[in-house]
């Protein structure tokens, strides 16, 4: 460092340091750069520079060079490194990413970093290739072959359209005390008791419980929602047969809906969910008497998420069902208490998906006649 670098700033490239040391929204190293030009535009030594900014005396040599041998913008940023060169061609970053996206060796459930560097080891002229290095370029490629998310592919023809958009105009009718629209669905719900009594919660310690637990059969719950009002109802029963449902469905006609004219009911596809499960339970004049009050509406196949009531059961889950509940009466009066909690604070789905957004979004889905433009 024999070359003495004198800087000297003017009053444009002044100001422009001063209020980027004012406004602080840069890079650190950059404000210091910035710090080190008007130190030395003043007058002060490397030596007091480097104390005053707490650099080194190398950096505000660099600093000063680069802003004399060139201007304010190279003395103000970092020039760009080399680094190290990729291990990886381009032939063989695809031949990883095929690679990753096939099956995994027999005996193994996924691919692990480990695995895939071995792979290519065996694949390439490389004679070891390290995790790190797999990881960066699976990274780049956004890539997790360990990862599988669980997904319902449907098949969309005309049916799966009528059956959606059927039940979205029901959704999108105004409200209708004779002929409301309720929707329908089950749930199963395992009874999960204590081994050991669970240790309260108090000041700086968390409630703690045993991981051991006890299993005590299981139950399954009905859930009706109402969709243009706020109410629901969740129904404990030991079993989700066909006599299970039609009684759910008496209960709804006789003591839920007694004056509406006809209760339209959206459910899914499960084989008891039919108008046979009426006959099957009660005397024929009793299942006539129940279906004339009932209409039947079908969500499509694999389309669970458009029956309103799957994000009631999903706020119960979150809401009351969160913990280990051993006892059927508990479980019974734990869900009594947060249905009439919530029927009382008149929560509601807050459902924004209708047919016209379904036409727009699922544009693609929709089946293609062949008298369309």
């Amino acid at each position: 460092m024999n070359i003495h670098f004198r800087v000297e700033l003017s009053e444009a490239e002044r100001n422009e340091l001063t209020a980027m040391l004012s406004g602080g929204r840069q890079a650190a190293r950059k404000l210091k750069r910035a710090q080190i030009l008007l130190a030395a535009d003043a007058g002060s030594s490397d030596e007091a520079i480097a104390a005053c900014v707490g650099v080194g005396a190398s950096t505000v040599y660099r600093t000063k060079r680069r802003f004399v041998e060139g201007n304010l913008p190279a003395a103000l940023e970092e020039a760009p490194r080399p680094g190290v060169a990729r291990k990886l061609s381009g032939k063989e970053e695809a031949l990883l990413v095929a690679t990753a996206c096939a099956s995994p060796p027999e005996g193994r459930a996924c691919w692990t970093l480990e695995l895939l560097a071995d792979a290519m080891v065996q694949l390439t002229d490389h004679g070891e290739l390290s995790r790190e290095t797999v990881r960066r370029r699976l990274g780049e490629n956004q890539l997790k072959p360990w990862r599988r998310d669980r997904w319902c592919i449907p098949q969309v023809d005309g049916s799966f359209v009528a059956r959606m958009e059927d039940v979205l105009d029901l959704y999108a009718e105004r409200p209708d005390p004779r002929r409301p629209v309720v929707c329908f669905d089950e749930s199963p719900m395992q009874l999960i008791g204590e081994v050991r009594q669970p240790i309260p919660a108090a000041p700086g310690q968390p409630a703690r419980y045993d991981y051991e637990y006890k299993r005590n059969g299981t139950v399954n719950l009905f859930v009706c929602l109402d969709v243009h009002r706020p109410w629901r109802q969740v129904t404990v029963t030991s079993q989700r047969t066909a006599q299970d449902y039609a009684c759910c469905l008496r209960d709804l006609v006789d003591i839920h809906y007694p004056e509406a004219d006809r209760i339209r009911v959206v459910q899914d596809n499960l084989s008891t969910h039919t108008a046979g499960a009426l006959y099957e339970t009660f005397p024929p004049e009793e299942a006539h008497r129940l279906l004339r009050r009932l209409e039947f509406h079908y969500t499509p196949k694999h389309a669970s998420w458009l029956n309103m009531v799957e994000i009631e059961i999903g706020v119960l889950r979150g809401q009351c069902l969160d913990r280990r509940i051993g006892e059927r009466d508990q479980l019974v009066s734990e869900i009594d208490a947060w249905v009439r909690a919530r029927n009382a604070s008149g929560a509601r789905i807050n459902w924004m998906f209708d047919t016209q957004r379904a036409r727009e979004k699922l544009a693609r889905a929709y089946p293609v006649t062949s008298n369309r433009s």
